[in-house]
């Protein structure tokens, strides 16, 4: 708050320049290169004319019509002439002094005039004039008593950088077409201009191909650990829709078809492709899947001309991506067929197979025209002649790419990832794990350091990658893009020495609204602090932040608070048993989902004395696969044997896979008297009688369920309980059971096992 209040009183007083002035002022994300405000304004009105210079500009002038007509009910005239007054115009005129995909706007109280060289300036020209409007203009429908005022300015804008891009996986959680026509709006609207569509994984086949039908018959399905069945798919007429959709707004739309790794649902589809012949699951977990295409088959390369001689025909994109990350080697290492191929095309190893392999994909797209890109595994081996790559596992593989004079879009996990936590993993929806904050991605600069001056050219973007393994619902989905996309959508156009944070986030508040009339589920960062439940002996000292600095709201007397309720503004402090309600809210009013954070006071648990100290817990165990604790009641049969918890990854009960479930019981020694925040990704954990986290029917890849109790110093009974299942495409074996405890305040949380437990 203290940063934007600072930037608000320069402004206020003149310290800042013109151009710093007038662009807080007017909103526009994002960032032109100049902006000149003027005095005056300009009404669009039933009496407005729109005129056009050439045709090719009518699609554009459509869709300022139809945003006017569907507001305020009266419809734009065309007019044949450039009017004298009261006009909006789209001008071509390749005379100008501008860059191809720039463009010149000016309004004053005669009218506003958008100039570039070619459509697509225009169409960017028209982004930055519905944003100098209201808000409003983004409705869905009728707008009462609304004047359509434009600020009198001129701005001279183009785009940094040519792929200013968005990525988006529908395999993992299927995203349906009317959702994807939201994010390209979005796009269109902050001046994104790719789409990075991810159609095809292990754990999905979301695109038709009519000479394959069972890619989407077979592989676009799968058996949820929860037992039910997941799909979804695209018919070629749905992407001809939205590659249509795209164009529009002058969004390309690029395809990737995953190879040779990430292909296990076609090959439960298409079982002859792979080195083993099946058979196979669609995988209903995230992760990497070890069986891939096999190398040494033709028949392999003949199936994937034959699909992309389907797909480059839906996508008229220069490029097509053909993955090439995380693909396993462990197949090709036991495959005969490859080891031959290995030998006969005088390869060194599985990496240069790979290589190889991409190679092979590489001509078939040559033959179709297209530039192959890959993420930056395609480097393993030698990178194909042609080939661009998508760097994500850091900068390294870029830097590398365009030292070689290969064009490179900049993906780095860091900043560009916007699967990430965005804040508290405690109370934030589980995501992936991370963290990526809106003020990392806009600090992000697409170019790196080490790339030769001579070769920065080839750093053609960079692009927010969203991987849905974790985001359920297509609104879940929204939540984690936005706004950190639109932060992204800045670093790609604006030059990095006009782009501040302070006043991105001045400027947020005009996406914010707009956003809101596209019924977009954005962030609004949670209140931080405490977790939901927490004990005290005395009096407790209560303290809130949010990683925006936004103002807090909150109530003491069970109601939600609203817009008008208590600021917060220093820590709180109580003496008896209360319940906080807080909500963060936006300058807009928008609110984020309300905390309720549970006071309660409480005495000291005391310690016991057990008559055995050996070590571990007394572990029950009983095959068979539950989805809740409920199920447990009903079991009368089960072994037993002695645990030791201690941490292990991939746990297994007995030394294989089979579904179970364990209750553990015993005890576990805290060293000091205190009030004891306890973690865990158990289904439930029970400590002195106490349900103390229920994380029953969630998955617990991450604890959010967090909770505080008051504790003598010494030992206190606990039962864990824990399912070996299938949660939300998290296996529970890959962590195992797991307790950590800390003393409230304390940064490093302790992981129970061994001594810690006794029985």
């Amino acid at each position: 708050m203290l940063k934007n209040t600072l930037v608000l009183f320069l402004i206020s007083i003149g310290l800042l320049s013109c151009t710093e002035k007038d662009i807080n002022e007017l909103k526009i994300i994002p960032l032109p290169q100049q902006v000149e405000q003027l005095e005056g304004e300009f009404e669009i009105t039933k009496e407005t004319q729109l005129y056009v210079s050439d045709s090719s500009l009518n699609s554009i002038a459509q869709i300022l019509i139809d945003k006017i007509e569907s507001t305020s009910q009266f419809k734009l005239a065309i007019s044949k002439k450039y009017p004298e007054k009261d006009y909006v115009a789209f001008v071509i005129d390749s005379n100008i002094d501008s860059e191809e995909k720039g463009y010149f706007l000016e309004v004053n109280s005669t009218g506003a005039q958008i100039k570039a060289k070619t459509a697509e300036g225009v169409f960017y020209g028209m982004q930055t004039l519905l944003q100098l409007l209201p808000a409003e203009v983004e409705s869905q429908k009728f707008v009462q008593h609304m004047k359509w005022i434009v600020p009198s300015v001129k701005i001279k804008d183009a785009p940094r950088f040519k792929w200013r891009g968005m990525h988006l996986d529908v395999c993992r959680h299927f995203i349906p077409v009317e959702n994807i026509k939201k994010h390209l709006d979005m796009m269109a609207m902050v001046k994104l201009n790719t789409f990075h569509w991810h159609l095809t994984e292990d754990q999905g086949w979301r695109i038709e191909i009519k000479q394959y039908p069972k890619l989407t018959e077979i592989g676009s399905k799968r058996i949820e650990g929860e037992g039910y069945e997941y799909g979804g798919f695209y018919t070629q007429d749905e992407i001809k829709e939205i590659v249509a959709y795209a164009a529009e707004r002058f969004i390309t739309v690029v395809p990737e078809i995953e190879l040779p790794g990430h292909a296990l649902a076609a090959l439960t589809a298409y079982p002859e492709y792979s080195c083993t012949g099946g058979p196979f699951k669609v995988r209903n977990v995230w992760g990497v899947e070890p069986d891939v295409y096999c190398a040494g088959k033709e028949e392999t390369f003949a199936f994937l001309e034959n699909i992309i001689n389907e797909v480059v025909e839906l996508f008229p994109s220069p490029y097509f991506h053909i993955g090439g990350d995380e693909c396993p080697k462990d197949k090709w290492k036991e495959c005969a067929l490859c080891q031959k191929r290995i030998n006969a095309e005088g390869l060194k190893d599985e990496h240069e197979l790979q290589s190889y392999f991409v190679k092979r994909i590489e001509k078939i797209l040559l033959k179709h025209g297209k530039k192959m890109i890959g993420w930056d595994e395609i480097l393993e081996g030698g990178l194909a002649e042609s080939a661009a790559v998508m760097s994500w596992r850091g900068e390294e593989g870029g830097i590398e790419a365009a030292n070689q004079g290969h064009d490179v879009v900049m993906t780095p996990g860091n900043w560009c990832y916007l699967d990430h936590y965005q804040g508290d993993n405690r109370v934030e929806p589980v995501a992936i794990g991370g963290y990526t904050s809106l003020e990392e991605v806009y600090g992000y600069d697409p170019v790196p350091k080490d790339i030769a001056e001579d070769k920065k050219h080839h750093i053609l973007g960079a692009q927010g990658n969203v991987w849905t393994e974790y985001m359920y619902t297509p609104e879940l989905a929204e939540y984690r893009v936005y706004p950190r996309i639109i932060a992204l959508a800045e670093v790609n156009w604006s030059a990095k020495e006009q782009r501040n944070y302070d006043s991105f986030l001045l400027r947020l508040d005009n996406l914010h609204q707009r956003m809101d009339m596209h019924d977009i589920n954005y962030h609004i960062p949670l209140p931080e602090g405490p977790v939901d439940k927490m004990v005290f002996t005395d009096n407790i000292k209560v303290e809130f932040s949010n990683t925006r600095d936004l103002d807090m709201v909150y109530t003491t007397n069970g109601s939600d608070p609203q817009v008008h309720s208590n600021v917060y503004m220093k820590p709180l402090i109580f003496a008896d048993s209360k319940t906080i309600k807080i909500a963060t809210v936006l300058k807009t009013g928008k609110m984020s989902r309300v905390r309720a954070i549970h006071l309660e006071k409480t005495n000291y648990v005391q310690a016991v004395e057990p008559e055995s100290t050996d070590s571990g817990l007394v572990e029950k165990y009983t095959k068979g696969y539950f989805l809740n604790t409920e199920e447990l009641d009903s079991i009368v049969s089960w072994d037993e044997s002695i645990n030791l918890m201690k941490p292990v990854k991939g746990y297994k009960r007995d030394g294989h896979d089979e579904a179970y479930a364990s209750v553990f019981t015993g005890y576990i020694e805290v060293p000091e008297d205190g009030i004891y925040e306890f973690a865990s990704n158990l289904d439930q954990f029970f400590i002195a009688g106490e349900l103390l986290i229920d994380n029953n029917g969630e998955v617990k890849r991450f604890s959010r369920n967090n909770s505080t109790i008051a504790l003598r110093k010494g030992k206190h009974p606990v039962k864990l309980v824990y399912l070996n299942n299938i949660m939300g495409g998290w296996p529970q074996a890959w962590n195992g059971p797991k307790v950590q405890f800390r003393l409230w305040g304390e940064k490093e949380f302790i992981t129970a096992s061994g001594e810690i437990y006794s029985h």
